[in-house]
């Protein structure tokens, strides 16, 4: 049985991804845009890493808050949920309310290589 089907020159889900040094690290980013949800992928080891799942929680409080939740890897890492959270915030505050998928695959999870990543993916957003 054949099939006549072939692929469309544009993939239909909005991307941008591009490589950068970090702190001596190749790091790879990728950033997806889909109809329910932001994905971001980061990664220094070739891998997806650490999956997280972030989301602004609705309210009756006049002030936002915003849940944050390991979904596949390291649980012990602080640092990793923040990069999410300030991901979020930021998503939030540019008016959206999709949810944000983040996946860290780092050799190196300190405070610096996090707000660097932050940085890249905010200066490269689809939000």
């Amino acid at each position: 049985m054949s099939s006549n089907y072939s692929m469309p020159a544009q993939f239909p889900v909005a991307h941008k991804s591009f490589s950068l040094d970090i702190k001596g690290n190749k790091t790879d980013i990728v950033i997806c845009k889909y109809d329910d949800n932001f994905l971001v992928m980061v990664t220094q080891i070739g891998c997806m890493g650490t999956i997280l799942h972030a989301r602004k929680e609705e309210g009756v409080s006049t002030e936002p808050t915003f849940h944050v939740a390991v979904i596949f890897g390291k649980r012990d890492e602080p640092f990793l949920a923040a990069c999410a959270r300030q991901l979020i915030e930021n998503i939030s505050s540019c008016g959206s309310t999709r949810p944000l998928v983040l996946s860290l695959g780092l050799k190196d999870h300190s405070p610096g290589t996090m707000k660097e990543i932050i940085y890249a993916v905010m200066e490269n957003r689809l939000w």
